[in-house]
């Protein structure tokens, strides 16, 4: 901060100044200049922040901030549910379709490769369906011999319900639908 005994010339950083009796006057003097530069800076701050808390045009914005994840987490939740209960929807038309194809066999043997043939061919055009995830049994109603029941499950676990939350409340990994038609009519 002064200048050692016997030094010369000195230069100072900012001014140049070759004379080391100039740099011992006027170096307590910038020192100050920036300590009163550094305290004007923290009022600045102060006042600036006490505006800023008094100011309300940025409240949206904030508002916008605090409320999106929520937002964006309903919607995602919408949309895996959505897909989920396509999936579900899917799968009994799938049910639905292979017991009216299921009509025109003569007995349950036809019937049942009826069904199977129209699972392996149409399955995959249905919407959220994964054709090998299916499984599929028909038969005859054992309490009434005149009605035909199809009945099919989907393994719905690679559905992207599933990444949500573990701790909202979730339906079965399995899909299954059944649907029965009258034989011969009514």
């Amino acid at each position: 901060m002064f200048p050692a005994a016997g030094a010369g010339t000195q230069t100072h950083r900012r001014h140049n100044l070759n004379s080391s009796w100039v740099v011992f006057l006027v170096q307590p003097i910038l020192i100050w200049k920036g300590h009163a530069r550094s305290m004007c800076n923290r009022l600045s701050f102060q006042f600036n922040f006490v505006r800023l808390t008094r100011d309300a045009k940025a409240t949206s914005a904030i508002e916008f901030a605090m409320l999106s994840p929520l937002f964006i987490l309903i919607l995602l939740g919408m949309v895996a549910y959505g897909i989920y209960f396509g999936a579900s929807h899917s799968v009994q038309q799938i049910a639905a379709d292979a017991a009216r194809i299921a009509l025109s066999g003569l007995d349950q043997t036809e019937r049942q490769t009826l069904v199977t043939a129209f699972i392996r061919n149409n399955a995959a055009g249905y919407p959220f369906i994964d054709p090998q995830k299916l499984t599929v049994t028909a038969e005859d109603n054992a309490a009434d011999p005149d009605q035909f029941v199809v009945a099919v499950q989907y393994d719905a676990r690679e559905l992207p319900i599933w990444d949500l939350l573990p701790a909202l409340p979730l339906p079965g990994t399995t899909i299954a639908r059944r649907s029965t038609i009258r034989i011969g009519g009514i």
